[in-house]
């Protein structure tokens, strides 16, 4: 039996798919990860609001500065802060990985349901990021904490629908799954930090 880098051996029951504890426990994690970054900047939100002189603790240089994120136009895009729908989905995903943990199995609907929601994650990190970079000109850190734990979670997630035939997909593609589901996250997040390597470029050699 092959295995990936995070083990995740799926049982199929009446149409039910559960996970492994590998992938139980990157659910855990990366959703604590995310709500923990966006626990952090909802407190700085509200400092800020009762400070308008307030300075973010991340703050820490011109293109380290989560206070310029904080005070864009992106930071609310849905007409209340980010962070706030980052508390709501993070949590979900916590309990998802809690009620793998638990031996937990959910049918078709449930992970093509989780998947679009994670989909829809790395989307609006993926805007986040080029906002970021080209038009605030400016990096959060725990914003960059989130993105991290968003695309993990999609690829991992994606990987696991795929390998259990939740999503239709090619004999070739599930097998490299099984065994390089890992590559996907490390070359996204390289791309992505090679982004902002050459985007400051000056600054950081500077």
């Amino acid at each position: 039996m092959t295995t990936t880098v995070i083990e995740d051996v799926s049982a199929q029951q009446d149409g039910k798919t559960g996970g492994g504890r590998g992938l139980a426990w990157l659910l855990v994690i990366t959703g604590a990860a995310g709500l923990l970054a966006a626990w952090v900047i909802t407190l700085d939100e509200f400092k800020l609001l009762k400070d308008p002189g307030f300075t973010p603790g991340c703050s820490i240089n011109p293109v380290l500065s989560c206070g310029n994120i904080m005070k864009s136009a992106q930071a609310s895009v849905f007409g209340f802060p980010n962070p706030m729908l980052g508390l709501a989905t993070y949590s979900v995903v916590i309990c998802v990985g809690l009620s793998l943990l638990a031996g937990g199995r959910f049918g078709r609907w449930y992970w093509l349901s989780f998947n679009a929601g994670c989909l829809f994650g790395v989307g609006f990190v993926t805007w986040l990021q080029f906002e970021s970079l080209y038009s605030i000109n400016a990096l959060c850190l725990w914003c960059c904490l989130a993105w991290v734990g968003t695309i993990t979670l999609f690829w991992y997630v994606t990987s696991h629908n795929i390998r259990n035939r939740q999503l239709p997909a090619p004999f070739w593609l599930r097998s490299f799954l099984d065994e390089f589901t890992w590559v996907l996250p490390v070359v996204h997040i390289g791309i992505i930090g090679m982004l902002i390597l050459t985007r400051w470029w000056s600054f950081w050699t500077g």
